[in-house]
């Protein structure tokens, strides 16, 4: 007696089934058994993984035709009710072990999309199995008549070209070829790991191997960067760059604020010469991406990307766009011939399925299509918001994973780890190999050695719309009345009196005699209502910077003057549901002590609003490290005293403060000045006979005597 033939099942080829399948018996007509059979050998070779592609295969076969063959049942209605009962329960019988084989097999799932591709391969299995059952296949279609154009994907219309840019594309109309891209783009030969769901475990390995350490890939040690003149970068910084300059390329910089992400990303374009860089950040911050390029690469040229473009240099070294203007810019962009990318607050690309996530992850992959080994970073204190997920846009913005699965060196050095997600060491060595590929991550407390106890950041922002434009018209107007004195007195001036240039002395007379009017008139554009102008434009965009710090980092406490600003940040912080207290100087001393144990005892409130006058001093607020101050003060005692509401004995962490600062208005030239006299200051509180303690009203004059000279030199200049 002859012995049976073994089944074998994964095999290559795909019409093994049918030559091995017996004759059915006469209840067991049609292709339903077909498909059962099929269904039980493909759920017998899932469980010796990995699921080969001619398993998968079936699988998706199997799956289709039972969803067809179900759905002409329904439609069919069989000889009598009962029949077509019958026929639809041995179909869920189908359907019910296809599912039990997809949870042995996850990544199985995707074949059973809507839009999942449907192979050659498949399509002629799905033919064998159709004639096993009795079944004729369908006749071929006819070739595809020429497609029509598609319409512009929604938004194009609204898309522009600068003028500039054109005019960059027109002097450079061919970009080099890089043929070292395509080498870079050869995926690694699967070997251990195909068929494996690996994305899934990738992302748990951070909840089931994390080891309580911040995730920080090794970095070289520090080794000498050039910076300019007066500009030192410090340790922990110079380390990033080090690892640029030997070769590295893809970073997530998950930082603690206030330890310089957006320098060590500058310097290391410079050193991986990533230009021209794409720098995509928040709006509030666009402004102080330029101001730092001119303090760390001043020898590159940046240009900043406002409305249509129409200021934009298409000639630049670094073009910094915020998110909300993609949608316009999105097309230009991507053929620009970009060699670096950065995105700042790179969280805000969580969402894969937002239009500016969607922008960026394209800008990206275009990117690295046309450039050999680009300088991706992402930049954010907060990499994981609510969930382990969070991960997957800035990973994909990398170039570490697509949509299913990792890719390049990621998957080669997962291949090299020799385990697969079913032994007990994959998820250690799948965290770390994906930190290797470039994340770093340091708090203050890891570097407290690095940074300064207490330190003022600048942070520069533009003020657009009719509350810009009104400021700037403003302080237009202030400058144009001091230059009317000024020449009113040259004129009265005769023979000797008559000075060469500038008079300095007398814009001082006259910076001090506008200044009396403006305190002793009631009403009038001065400098005193420009500045408390400025403070309220400023509000919402100091109100957005402090809760991406909080965020960040935790708790905030957040300084203004005036009781209008202090409104418009609390009602900021309500609408991005982020808890907060307040103390003002209305309060009573029960309400104050209230709140002030909020913010020091509930983690839940993360931004306490001050009035800096009623708070600045008497309170103990250590439990935050990060401070922004809405408004400047007309005194640097005022901003210290500030200031020490956090820098106390007993803050465990290096503490920053973040000034906001209006951009091209007298709110910078008033910063400088502050700045300029807190060392008078501090020598005269210590003691030195020949300096004055420097009052709010000499930084008020000499905020005015600076309008009026720099006025005085562009018309000598023009």
């Amino acid at each position: 007696m002859a012995r049976p033939r073994q089944r074998r099942s994964g095999g290559a080829r795909t019409d093994l089934v049918v030559q091995r399948h017996r004759a059915p018996r006469p209840t067991e007509q049609g292709i339903i058994p077909v498909l059962a059979e099929v269904a039980r050998e493909v759920d017998s070779a899932v469980q010796r993984p990995p699921t080969r592609p001619a398993v998968r295969t079936k699988f998706q076969v199997v799956a289709l035709l039972v969803r067809e063959e179900r759905a002409r049942v329904m439609a069919d209605g069989g000889p009598t009710e009962s029949a077509r009962t019958k026929q639809l329960k041995r179909l869920d019988g189908v359907a019910t072990m296809l599912a039990r084989t997809a949870a042995r097999d996850t990544s199985l799932l995707e074949l059973l999309a809507e839009d999942a591709r449907v192979s050659d391969a498949a399509r002629a299995f799905k033919v064998t199995l159709m004639r096993a059952g009795g079944m004729e296949p369908p006749e071929e279609p006819a070739p595809a008549a020429p497609t029509v154009p598609a319409a512009p994907a929604p938004g194009a219309e609204s898309q522009v070209v600068p003028r500039s840019v054109i005019s960059r594309q027109l002097a450079n109309p061919f970009l080099a070829p890089d043929f070292a891209a395509a080498a870079g783009r050869v995926a690694p030969r699967a070997r251990r790991l195909a068929g494996w769901e690996l994305l899934e475990p990738l992302f748990r390995s951070f909840e089931y191997a994390a080891t309580g350490a911040p995730a920080c890939m090794p970095l070289p040690a520090a080794r000498a960067v050039s910076a300019p003149p007066g500009r030192e970068l410090m340790p922990h910084q110079a380390r990033v760059v080090t690892a640029t300059a030997g070769g590295h390329r893809t970073f997530l910089l998950a930082d603690e604020p206030g330890l310089g992400k957006t320098a060590q990303a500058l310097l290391a374009a410079q050193v991986a010469d990533a230009y021209p860089l794409l720098v995509v950040v928040p709006n509030v911050v666009k402004t102080n991406w330029e101001h730092e390029v001119r303090l760390w690469t001043p020898s590159r040229r940046s240009t900043v990307i406002h409305g249509d473009g129409d200021r934009v240099d298409g000639f630049a070294d670094i073009v910094i766009v915020n998110y909300e203007l993609l949608d316009r810019h999105v097309g230009w962009l991507g053929d620009f011939g970009f060699r670096g990318m950065v995105v700042d607050e790179a969280h805000f690309i969580k969402n894969k399925t937002s239009q500016r996530s969607k922008h960026v992850l394209a800008l990206s992959e275009r990117i690295r299509a046309r450039a050999a080994r680009p300088l991706l970073m992402a930049l954010t204190g907060t990499p994981l918001i609510n969930d382990i997920e969070d991960f997957r846009a800035i990973w994909q913005f990398l170039g570490w994973i697509d949509d299913t699965k990792p890719l390049g060196a990621l998957q080669a050095a997962l291949e090299e780890t020799g385990l697969t997600p079913a032994d007990p060491g994959f998820y250690a060595a799948a965290r770390a190999s994906v930190i290797n590929m470039g994340i770093v991550r340091r708090r203050k407390v890891d570097v407290v050695a690095d940074i300064p106890a207490r330190r003022v950041a600048d942070l520069p922002v533009e003020l657009d719309g009719a509350a810009g434009r009104s400021i700037r018209a403003a302080e237009a107007a202030l400058v144009r009345g001091l230059l009317r004195r000024y020449r009113s007195a040259i004129e009265m001036r005769t023979g000797s009196a008559v000075v060469d240039g500038i008079d300095h002395e007398l814009a001082r007379r006259v910076a001090a005699a506008e200044l009396k009017d403006s305190s002793s008139q009631a009403g009038g554009e001065n400098v005193f209502t420009m500045v408390r102008r400025i403070g309220q434009a400023k509000a919402g965009l100091a109100a957005d910077y402090a809760a991406q710090l909080a965020r960040n980092v935790g708790k905030v406490v957040f300084f203004a003057k005036h009781v209008d600003v202090m409104d418009q940040a609390e009602q900021t912080f309500a609408l991005r549901g982020i808890r907060y207290a307040s103390i003002r100087g209305d309060q009573t001393p029960k309400v104050r002590e209230k709140n002030i144990a909020a913010f020091v005892n509930d983690p839940d409130v993360s931004i306490v609003v001050c009035s800096l006058m009623a708070a600045g001093v008497g309170l103990n607020l250590q439990v935050a490290s990060n401070l922004v101050l809405a408004e400047l003060s007309w005194t640097d005692a005022e901003q210290t005293q500030a200031i020490d509401r956090i820098h106390r004995i007993g803050q465990s962490e290096p503490v920053t403060a973040w000034r906001i600062i209006a951009a091209q208005t007298i709110d910078s030239k008033i910063a400088k000045l502050i700045d300029s006299k807190s060392g008078l200051a501090a020598r005269a509180l210590d003691g030195a006979a020949d300096e004055d303690v420097v009052s709010s009203t000499t930084v008020q004059l000499e905020a005015l005597v600076g309008l009026l000279t720099d006025a005085l030199a562009a018309e000598g200049a023009g």
